[in-house]
């Protein structure tokens, strides 16, 4: 996403702020000129650039820093609190009973959104239900009905039916037993009378309590109209902006918050129906500018423990940093790590690693796919004991026969002992950081993530 182009950018610039007592306005200036490119580039309109930047620079040159706090620290406060502001705050959108209205254009990914929205209200106890009213699009039943099954959510949609308001009305009554219901609407290439006329009549009998607009985060400036003509017809209460996982802008979508005064509810950092993140300002600008995200983090290796399913006792999350790391430890983690989701994801959320790890390691070095991971433990369930504990033992006539015995290659048992090495190189560069934030951090997540807080100035 070019949005996290700021944060490196500005990473960077502030570096250039260690040891001074006091800034200039040139120092500021470099600040801004960064934030001003970035946001640009990510098709922010240029009014809001303009705002924004103006205030971070009267702050900066106006306000004394407290005492005890340098001028980079002071700086990065006045950055951090102007970006969350511009942001603005989550959706609200509390766990009861409620319905959810998804408004957006073809492909903007309204099916796939509503899946993972449901996903998520189901992991806070809630039982949700997808309710698919898009006749016009084929193939749209059946993929929002394997998506509900992914998620593993009630599901209720009319493969035959050609009218999206009786559907949306038999939706509601087919599933009166969940608690939050999302209703999923019909799409175009573009915004057509009668998509605004079809998503108005739905509006008027659902009576959904929010109203969300999905948007691409590649969309750029067209977000803008889009958003006045969907909060004009039905009133929009929030954005779920998808894609964020690839090389999207995601500045349109910023834009068209601010053009209907909505606020962002959910974040698409994926493909798969787990791929999603409550909307956090705070936790989203920290992790922007390096500081981490130690709350959304918790809630990460928390689900991942869960899913990976190993209650053994003799496993510890504190092992990752741990020196005496096997191919048992490897398996493990791979696949907790692989729960939690993309690597540099869960890097952004550790305080000061955000963006800069990753550059130091060959690209493949966590890139572990189910499949492989699968072919990976039945290598290893061809290894002897002193093979697994300790690795180095294994040359080419081990090599030979552990392939031998699990129906692989040898290419591939040697990609599995590569693959440990690499994992052993990563994971030793995270042991360097001591009793640091990480540890403690490693520990609070042993107990469920108890005690942290969200934001990272206090």
């Amino acid at each position: 996403m070019v949005l996290d182009d700021l944060g490196s950018s500005l990473r960077d610039t502030l570096s250039t702020l260690r040891g001074k007592s006091r800034i200039d306005e040139e120092d500021v200036d470099a600040v801004v000129r960064e934030i001003q490119r970035s946001l640009l580039q990510a098709d922010v309109e240029t009014g809001l650039v303009m705002d924004l930047s103006d205030r971070i620079k009267e702050r900066s040159l106006s306000e004394e820093p407290p005492a005890g706090t340098t001028a980079r620290d002071h700086v990065l406060r006045i950055v951090y609190e102007e970006l969350v502001g511009f942001i603005g705050d989550s959706t609200e959108l509390p766990l009861k009973e409620q319905t959810i209205l998804l408004a957006g254009l073809q492909g903007s990914g309204k099916t796939t959104s509503a899946a993972k929205m449901a996903w998520w209200f189901s992991t806070k106890g809630l039982r949700p239900a997808i309710v698919q009213t898009d006749t016009f699009r084929p193939g749209a039943y059946d993929q929002s009905k394997e998506m509900a099954g992914r998620a593993e959510v009630d599901f209720y949609g009319d493969p035959d039916g050609d009218d999206p308001v009786a559907i949306a009305r038999d939706g509601l009554e087919a599933t009166a037993d969940a608690d939050v219901h999302i209703v999923d609407t019909a799409g175009r290439h573009a915004l057509e009378g009668d998509l605004i006329e079809e998503i108005e009549a739905i509006d008027d009998v659902v009576d959904p309590d929010s109203r969300l607009l999905v948007l691409d985060a590649a969309i750029g400036q067209a977000a803008k109209e889009q958003a006045r003509e969907f909060d004009d017809a039905i009133g929009i209460d929030g954005v779920v902006i998808t894609k964020l996982d690839g090389t999207a802008k995601g500045g349109g979508a910023l834009t068209a918050i601010n053009e209907t005064d909505a606020s962002i509810a959910f974040l698409g950092t994926g493909e798969g129906v787990k791929d999603v993140e409550r909307f956090e300002p705070d936790g989203f600008i920290s992790r922007l500018l390096g500081m981490g995200d130690l709350r959304q983090l918790a809630e990460r290796v928390e689900r991942a423990m869960e899913e990976t399913g190993d209650d053994e006792d003799d496993w510890d999350p504190e092992d990752i940093l741990s020196g005496d790391f096997t191919l048992i430890d490897m398996r493990r983690q791979m696949e907790t790590m692989t729960n939690m989701g993309p690597l540099d994801q869960v890097l952004d959320m550790i305080p000061g690693f955000g963006g800069g790890i990753m550059d130091q390691l060959p690209d493949d070095a966590m890139d572990v796919t189910q499949d492989r991971l699968h072919a990976y433990g039945v290598i290893m369930d061809s290894m002897t004991d002193e093979e697994l504990e300790n690795p180095s033992v294994i040359g080419a006539r081990r090599v030979e026969r552990i392939a031998r015995g699990s129906g692989t290659n040898e290419e591939q048992v040697r990609e599995l002992l590569e693959q440990y090495r690499m994992m052993e190189r990563a994971l030793g560069q995270l042991q360097g950081m001591g009793d640091s934030d990480m540890q403690r951090m490693m520990k609070q997540m042993q107990g469920g993530g108890g005690g942290m807080g969200g934001g990272p100035f206090g």
